[in-house]
């Protein structure tokens, strides 16, 4: 992938951020899921998403933390699938307000903007995120988060069928087995969106930021 290449896909003003789940009881110390959790420590998950947001948000671009949240006692959440059987099971109730669904510390900056997903596996799926990034003149998403099991593919799949273009930051997001999530990114995810690294991402919209200040 050429330099120039990403340069052009990430612009600042048609690009925001999305990180999916990247919250305290997905892949934080007192996750519900400590194999996810240990498989997104082990690729930096957290730190690098931490750098990335933190670029983003120095070049103008949006970042929009996607956490998985239920509503008050537990209205309208699913039961439709063994993983989200698996999820009550382990304890991940994700209760409003709670610890478990806030973005981990050190995530969350000044405007950027925490949209939580009530049902599903997507946040394109049934909430405003699709309409919300359409009317900021978004068609690129770059994204990261947790897993690449199922939430992250969801989302690049929906996000493609929506006509988004999609990077995924490859050294930010994570499944289990850590081998499975390689082979999810490299023989699937790389048919339909661009995968950079964190540094490439954050030197592109450097180079960008240096070349508008010229």
């Amino acid at each position: 992938m050429s330099e120039s290449y990403l340069h052009e896909l990430v612009w600042p003003e048609r690009t925001a951020v999305v990180l999916q789940e990247v919250q305290n009881g997905v892949v934080g110390e007192d996750s519900a899921f400590p194999e996810l959790a240990g498989a997104a420590r082990a690729t930096g998950v957290v730190p690098n998403c931490i750098r990335l947001a933190a670029a983003a948000r120095a070049v103008g671009v949006p970042v929009v933390h996607a956490t998985a949240q239920n509503l008050p006692g537990g209205f309208g959440v699913n039961r439709n699938a063994r993983l989200f059987d698996i999820a009550r099971k382990v304890g991940a109730e994700n209760a409003p307000g709670t610890f478990s669904v806030e973005p981990v510390n050190g995530l969350v900056g000044q405007g950027d903007v925490v949209l939580p997903r009530f049902h599903g596996l997507s946040p394109m799926t049934g909430g405003p995120l699709d309409s919300l990034l359409r009317n900021g003149a978004v068609d690129t998403l770059v994204v990261a988060g947790v897993s690449l099991n199922v939430a992250i593919p969801n989302l690049v799949f929906d996000a493609v069928n929506r006509s988004y273009r999609v990077v995924v930051v490859s050294d930010a997001v994570a499944g289990v087995p850590q081998e499975y999530g390689t082979l999810v990114l490299e023989h699937t995810l790389l048919l339909i969106a661009t995968l950079a690294g964190t540094d490439e991402v954050i030197e592109a919209w450097s180079a960008l930021s240096q070349s508008k200040a010229g």
